[in-house]
């Protein structure tokens, strides 16, 4: 295949993703400081920042991605952190919880719809191109997934 034809498939395929969210979220990743300190859930728990929660218990909440990779798009986090700023971080007494939100996000695909998959995304550091230190899993759905992820 010519370099030309090469460059043309290129620009066909990024036509269809939006490299402003996709730059922007990886300069985020890129800018962000692994760190203890407080970040943008502790206000969306407590309600000081507005979501759309679409599940909540006593351990766990789930809201909507502010920009969303698919028609459903769920973030799923702890509410207590307890150290939990990564996967990476992970310590044995955060088994309980780890399986928790696993199974929360089964519970949340469930009751989406997405009967026909989903996947589920846990970015971890900044070549991971995780944004906000405090654990989250990302369930995203609704459309056709593709191999290898980006």
């Amino acid at each position: 295949m010519s370099q030309h034809h090469h460059h043309h498939r290129v620009a066909i395929l990024s036509s269809h993703l939006s490299p402003a969210v996709m730059a922007s979220e990886k300069e985020a990743a890129l800018a962000a400081t692994p760190s203890d300190s407080p970040t943008i859930f502790d206000k969306i728990i407590s309600k000081e920042i507005p979501s759309t929660v679409v599940y909540e218990d006593d351990k766990v909440l789930a809201f909507r991605d502010i920009t969303p990779q698919g028609p459903v798009h769920i973030l799923l986090i702890p509410k207590v952190r307890d150290g939990l700023t990564g996967l990476s971080k992970a310590e044995e007494r955060h088994i309980d919880i780890l399986g928790r939100l696993l199974y929360t996000a089964k519970l949340v695909a469930k009751q989406e719809g997405l009967d026909e998959g989903f996947r589920i995304v846990i970015n971890d550091g900044p070549q991971g191109c995780q944004s906000v230190y405090h654990l989250h899993v990302h369930l995203i759905g609704g459309r056709q997934m593709n191999w290898p992820p980006g």
